[in-house]
């Protein structure tokens, strides 16, 4: 099966139907959009990027976009979007990105591409946002180059949510674990040396690293209070 397919199934088996809604793959697409600008993890990165370009409205390329979530939500704050997605469909891909645009009454520039070749302009974006993606890449390095090559002098890559593994071990327990991978086979995960060296050869320098409970960008959608009160 493919990615939109995998989904579709999983919305109607019980089993699945709690990672669906954490994940904001649900059905109704406006609702997944309303839930993530609501949560905290969309609101600490907000405080993130207010931190490096205050109050400046950005040129942002939201790349890997899935169904839109983040793309409409920064569309949504005034900012002005392209969201590269390679899957076509109207439930997780740009005809989803498509139809949200049309019932929030924003426009986003939605472009089929991937990560390694995005066909954008060198140095024309402020911010590179990619959310659950860069473990995904075909080539990790060709895809974190072009991140470098498609943003402005000063500009940011925002990468969040990526899977980490120590070994070739881990990562086969990962996979075979992961609730969606025996289906469709599109997940991946790189070691934190890979993700680092790959920025290093980029060219990019790294300002800040977030473990997974140094910020509820990734734990999300534990809340604060949640991770708060987690036993030790």
């Amino acid at each position: 099966m493919n990615w939109e397919k995998t989904i579709v199934q999983a919305r109607t088996n019980p089993e699945f139907l709690h990672v669906i809604e954490q994940s904001y793959l649900a059905e109704d697409l406006v609702k997944n959009v309303e839930r993530f600008r609501q949560s905290e993890e969309f609101i600490e990165t907000l405080k993130q990027m207010a931190s490096y370009f205050g109050d400046k409205k950005l040129r942002i390329l939201d790349l890997g976009s899935g169904n839109g979530i983040s793309a409409i939500s920064f569309a949504l704050q005034g900012h002005e979007v392209t969201a590269i997605e390679p899957d076509p469909s109207d439930t997780v891909g740009r005809g989803a990105i498509k139809k949200l645009c049309d019932h929030f009454h924003v426009l986003v520039n939605v472009v089929e591409g991937f990560g390694e070749n995005t066909g954008m302009d060198n140095v024309s974006f402020d911010l590179v946002y990619t959310r659950q993606v860069l473990h995904h890449a075909a080539d990790l390095n060709a895809f974190i180059k072009e991140c470098y090559r498609v943003l402005k002098h000063n500009g940011i890559l925002f990468t969040v949510r990526d899977h980490v593994i120590y070994n070739e071990k881990d990562k086969n327990w990962f996979l075979n674990t992961h609730p969606f991978h025996r289906y469709y086979g599109g997940e991946n995960a790189f070691t934190l040396n890979e993700y680092t060296k790959g920025f290093a050869l980029a060219g990019f320098q790294i300002d800040k690293m977030f473990k997974f409970y140094d910020s509820v960008i990734n734990y999300s959608p534990m809340s604060q209070q949640e991770y708060r009160n987690f036993p030790e």
